[in-house]
């Protein structure tokens, strides 16, 4: 857990760690992840350099190489900008804590391979999150 942002509010390393938890595929080998929380500035040259879009992003999602050490899978790094998810978060109607769980649960779902640029794919991934979020006590984040 890497904290480069800490306003807004941003979460404790447990409650990352149970909404990644939440999303990990628990039948797999012991896996490793990294969460970094980071500014804007941070974001945004991540999202030009992996997606070549010039603007900050919530959730940047990185696939992991290899196995640890101590035999466990980096399963990879989420990036999120915790000022993108303050600002997103009562624009969206959603509770920020919320949101902050969403933006894990996604970026760990894309960790997993799901995607959302295909309609179907979409479909998919979102019954999954919302599955997940519920399980977490969490509102479905696209009603």
């Amino acid at each position: 857990m890497s904290y480069a942002a800490r306003r807004p509010w941003v979460p404790r390393p447990a409650d990352f760690i149970r909404w990644a938890l939440a999303a990990v595929d628990s039948s797999a080998i012991p896996q490793s992840l990294s969460v970094r929380v980071v500014g804007l500035a941070t974001s945004r040259n991540l999202n030009q350099r992996y997606r070549h879009k010039p603007k900050a992003t919530n959730v940047l999602s990185f696939t992991g190489a290899g196995c640890t050490p101590d035999g466990r899978r980096h399963l990879g790094e989420l990036v999120i900008c915790a000022p993108v998810v303050a600002r997103e978060a009562p624009a969206g109607g959603v509770a920020l804590r919320a949101h902050w769980a969403h933006m894990t649960v996604h970026g760990v779902l894309h960790l997993r391979g799901f995607d959302h640029e295909r309609d179907e794919e979409a479909r998919v991934m979102q019954a999954k999150e919302v599955q997940l979020l519920d399980r977490l006590g969490f509102p479905n984040p696209y009603a």
